[in-house]
């Protein structure tokens, strides 16, 4: 029997190329995203189901555990977002929308699924998406430093309290070059600025990231749990040249 999981932000960069991973590898696939039209079409490409809906409707992760299906073998959180600014731009409101679609919404997304997750025949895996920004200090990242930093301590506590149902793990990437960051790697000067700030001296792909979170979500990665592993051309802890 395939394996099933599901990937909240579906047609993302990451997961996209996380999604061609596993349809490769013949895992059935559920999709979750908020624009109906991309995710459809995404969907059809992987023979995925789907179902549209945002992170801050707290109906959505109800309706995704009952169309998932009643066993799933794994779960991915991959939704983001990118707004920079200085903590005196900063509102109550952007604080804790950022929060909410990054760190509460993981937290819903796997509990809505927790009952699915555990009728797996194997040890089901989770992964979700931490940061650089959680590891080092950025001006104008103080929302996302914040959101992300949780999502990091959400990790943790869900492999300590999920055990040995369910392993959770997360990936801190750096700067990758996705839709979400395209406005801001528009400029090809900055962005090859922002490249030389890694030892590897270039910015991450999609498949750069998604190739260690189809490893956490199979069994080969059966004795990883409660780790935020950094994939970040050594920015999180390697001096740039």
């Amino acid at each position: 029997m395939a394996r099933k999981i599901v990937i909240y932000g579906g047609y993302g960069g990451i997961a996209r190329s996380l999604g061609q991973l596993l349809e490769a590898q013949g895992v059935s696939l559920h999709l979750v995203g908020r624009d109906g039209e991309k995710l459809a079409a995404r969907a059809k490409e992987l023979g995925a189901g789907y179902t549209v809906g945002d992170v801050t409707d707290p109906g959505l992760y109800e309706r995704v555990a009952r169309e998932a299906g009643e066993v799933l073998d794994g779960l991915v959180y991959a939704v983001g977002n990118l707004d920079l600014r200085s903590l005196q731009r900063c509102t109550a409101e952007t604080l804790l929308h950022d929060f909410q679609v990054n760190a509460v919404g993981a937290a819903l997304a796997v509990q809505a699924s927790l009952p699915a997750l555990k009728r797996s025949p194997a040890v089901a895996s989770v992964v979700f998406f931490s940061s650089v920004a959680a590891l080092q200090g950025y001006a104008q990242h103080t929302a996302m430093s914040m959101a992300k930093g949780a999502v990091s301590g959400l990790t943790l506590a869900l492999a300590a309290e999920l055990a040995p149902r369910v392993r959770v793990n997360a990936l801190a990437p750096s700067l990758t070059q996705t839709s979400l960051t395209a406005s801001l790697l528009a400029n090809e000067s900055m962005a090859q600025t922002l490249a030389t700030r890694h030892a590897l001296q270039r910015l991450g792909t999609g498949e750069d990231i998604a190739g260690l979170a189809a490893f956490l979500l199979s069994e080969q990665a059966g004795w990883i749990t409660g780790q935020v592993i950094s994939v970040d051309g050594g920015r999180s802890t390697l001096a740039s040249r």
